[in-house]
């Protein structure tokens, strides 16, 4: 028999998926033409507007997009969608990477220029623009292309990374984007399962542990930080769905969307706490969020992500019901200000181009919703967004009746479309953009300072060969007033040889709580004295900076690190869940001291809301005793004992033994 749970899931899919004949082609019809048409249909706030890129013929079903330092908009295509269906493959050559360039400036492209084509592109998920590099996501590779002459086209192609599962399919590996740190930052959804470095040896983190998503202790969709050569990889968050993409700003914080079961109204927005698991599935067997546990959430949106279990990261914001795709963060100042340094992000299921207001909320963030363009057309499906070098957002339009999921309507070569939208403000509708100069350090500073992407990383890269060269001109933008800007400056400064302490203990005095934690960041980064840092910082006003303490403490042999945590633990106030999840991503590889000796330091005072929120969040074989006490306590209520009940799921030993048998009369 048909579980209820099933027919609504199996509705939600028909619902989404299934095209009718009537819908087999778009309305509007095909061509330039018809994309104007369908350009009456897209809605912006006031301040803002959209203005049609580029339609097919030049481009067909855009799966992702970058803009180049010339603002040149590079797509790739997914004409090849689900080969295994019965339209089967609709060009036998391959999918194709397209730049499309904007010649006479007048907001509309004017040249196509085929970069490559080949199978091993098929339906690609991401596009990085590196320079004369290419980086392209397509599962299994992460694959590097190099023109080599400056042509436009490949002229090498090498495989960063391998063995990635979800081949022909939305859950595997994404867009990898260049982190203000000069690191590479890329992710895959659950299908991904594992990855290979190029000559077929298996990705292992720092502490020698496979990159696997079978638990163990990485489950399902991942966050990844490497070096562009691939070296010093790291996982940086899991336990995602499908993580569609990730985005990263100038402090180095990384945000992404995720993807629910379909038809349970869970996509969420994440801020990505470094080592955080985010709970798709349980942390301790795999289940499913339909599974029976203590403690279970009342709406599925949140027990879908295992909200109430300690150990999970809670989320930014839930969006309801969609299909998220691209993400970005606007840097830029071209858009009202309301846009400026916030998350951009596109869903293609409710047909939006979102911002996701965000501001600090004690250790994390909270977030509200302004949509930037929104459409009743059916067919308006955003793909992917990013941000140009004048500061106007190149929007991909995958243009179909379907989201994806295993399906498209237009299921001919002759009839497939794709739009690429720019969004802008009206004193800016010609699309000007000057070259990038790179001759000096000041030229390469002022590049630095774009919106665009493509242009801060070949400035970062100029700059950080310069090394002490640059130094005069990246102190200048550090000594400015704008925070992001200093950050940037503040990245490199620190990487000039034999200068990373000067600039990390004027970072770690600043009056910006960012810059305090970036710093902290940057020392991990560079394997700095982090215990010195942190008893600077350990009773910092601000909890975001603290939560980078907490973080910093994660594996640390300093014989300071117990008392330090202990310090950091008791300034918990019992309310804030994204510090408290920071002081257990602390604890990782050290529960057992550092809980101890918190436990030592606050003595009978530990039973407090915090003191309880600690032992709840607490893998420490000390934990069960007190878990008992708090169960047994006749002033907490039924609801609190399933949650110290499930509490006692996460820890292991005779000590949790003798805890259930206390508990067995209750």
């Amino acid at each position: 028999m048909t579980s209820p749970s099933s027919i609504i899931l199996l509705t939600a899919v028909l619902s989404t998926m299934w095209i009718s004949p009537l819908q087999a082609l778009n309305p509007k019809g095909h061509g330039p033409a018809a994309a104007k048409t369908q350009l009456e249909a897209l809605q912006t706030p006031e301040g803002l507007e959209v203005q049609l890129f580029a339609s097919e013929p030049m481009v067909v079903n855009p799966t992702n997009l970058d803009i180049d330092a010339n603002g040149r908009v590079w797509v790739t295509e997914g004409a090849n969608y689900r080969l295994w269906q019965p339209w089967g493959k609709l060009r036998p050559k391959g999918d194709r990477i397209v730049i499309l360039e904007d010649t006479d400036q007048d907001g509309e492209a004017d040249k196509s220029t085929l970069f490559y084509q080949g199978n091993d592109v098929n339906a690609a998920l991401g596009i990085c623009v590196l320079g004369n590099r290419v980086i392209v996501a397509c599962s299994p590779n992460l694959l590097i292309f190099t023109d080599t002459d400056g042509d436009d086209k490949a002229d090498k192609k090498e495989v960063l990374f391998t063995g990635i599962d979800g081949v022909d399919h939305d859950h595997g590996v994404h867009a990898a984007i260049f982190g203000p740190d000069g690191k590479l930052y890329f992710n895959f959804g659950n299908n991904g399962s594992h990855i290979f470095h190029a000559n077929g040896s298996p990705v292992t983190d720092p502490q020698g542990q496979q990159v696997i998503g079978k638990g163990k202790p990485y489950r399902q969709g991942m966050v990844f930080r490497c070096n562009l050569d691939g070296s010093q990889f790291q996982v940086v968050g899991h336990n995602f769905r499908n993580n569609y993409e990730v985005a990263i700003d100038s402090f180095g914080t990384l945000w992404q969307s995720d993807n629910d079961d379909d038809g349970n109204s869970g996509v969420r927005i994440n801020y990505v706490m470094e080592y955080g698991n985010y709970g798709y599935r349980d942390e301790l067997t795999g289940g499913g969020w339909q599974e029976q546990r203590a403690n279970m959430e009342d709406a599925i949106a949140m027990r879908h992500w295992h909200a109430n279990d300690p150990g999970v990261v809670p989320n930014l914001l839930q969006t309801g019901a969609g299909s998220p795709t691209g993400i970005t963060v606007y840097e830029g100042t071209l858009l009202p200000e309301i846009f400026h340094n916030q998350i951009i992000h596109c869903d293609a299921g409710p047909r939006v181009v979102r911002a996701y207001i965000t501001k600090a909320d004690g250790a994390g963030y909270s977030a509200t919703i302004k949509d930037i363009l929104t459409s009743e057309d059916t067919w308006f499906r955003p793909s992917d967004v990013g941000v140009a070098p004048d500061g106007s957002l190149m929007i991909a339009d995958w243009n179909d009746a379907g989201v994806g999921g295993h399906h498209m309507a237009d299921q001919k070569l002759s009839t497939l479309s794709g739009r690429i939208y720019r969004v802008t403000v009206a004193e800016n509708r010609q699309y000007h953009n000057v070259p990038v100069k790179l001759e000096s350090a000041k030229h390469c500073v002022e590049a630095l300072k774009s919106p665009n992407l493509a242009t801060r990383q070949l400035a970062w890269t100029h700059l950080h060969a310069m090394q002490s060269k640059a130094e005069p001109e990246l102190i200048s933008l550090w000594q400015s007033h704008e925070p992001r800007q200093r950050a940037r400056a503040l990245h490199l400064l620190a990487r000039i040889k034999d200068k990373p302490q000067h600039y990390l203990i004027e970072a770690h005095s600043d009056p910006d709580p960012n810059i305090r934690a970036l710093a902290l960041r940057i020392a991990r980064s560079l394997q700095s004295d982090i215990t010195g840092m942190v008893q600077k910082l350990v009773k910092d006003v601000s909890p975001l900076v603290r939560r980078e303490c907490a973080i910093a403490l994660r594996y640390s042999q300093s014989p300071e690190a117990p008392k330090l945590w202990s310090t950091l633990a008791k300034q918990h106030d019992g309310e804030d869940r994204w510090y408290l999840e920071a002081l257990g991503i602390g604890a990782h590889g050290n529960e057992e001291s550092y809980f101890r000796t918190w436990l030592s330091e606050i003595g009978s005072e530990w039973n407090t809301p915090a003191g309880r929120d600690i032992v709840w969040r607490s893998r420490s074989r000390a934990a069960p005793a007190l878990l008992v006490k708090i169960i047994k306590d006749p002033q907490t209520t039924a609801a609190g004992q399933k949650r110290y009940f499930r509490a006692l799921d996460f820890i292991e030993g005779p000590e949790k033994d003798a805890a259930l048998l206390q508990l067995l009369n209750l």
